[in-house]
């Protein structure tokens, strides 16, 4: 009896991931964006974040914490985040741009439109088409 019973567990436990799996959101780093590609709200915090302000958000430069495990993994500390406006949002919106490194740095830079659930790596050169 034992052994049917562990085996019906181990059935539903298998069950329990795999419905889990069907039912998640896609999420990570998908590719890359050019700073031309940007929307030009993106190129004005980007700009900013530059210039190291000053910033429209009060939460702008804080620490993005990464919890999702979305981009790669790094000390806490490492990522920072700032709001990139939405025109016509009454709040700060989805779009969100996250530096990695020094909290000036524009070296390692992800831009997301849609509140972390995935991200473009952001490289500064112009793609050749």
């Amino acid at each position: 009896m034992s052994n049917k019973l562990i085996s019906r567990f181990l059935l539903f436990f298998a069950t329990l991931l795999l419905s889990f799996n069907a039912f998640s959101f896609e999420s990570g780093v998908s590719g890359t964006i050019s700073t031309s590609e940007l929307p030009v709200e993106a190129r004005e915090t980007l700009r900013l974040i530059r210039q190291g302000g000053p910033f429209p958000y009060e939460k702008d430069g804080s620490v993005f914490g990464n919890y999702e495990r979305v981009l790669p993994q790094q000390k806490r500390g490492y990522y920072r985040e700032f709001t990139v406006k939405t025109p016509r949002a009454r709040n700060r919106g989805a779009r969100r741009l996250v530096t990695g490194g020094a909290p000036r740095s524009t070296a390692e830079i992800y831009y997301t439109a849609d509140h972390y659930r995935s991200f473009r790596r952001v490289i500064e050169h112009e793609r050749s088409r």
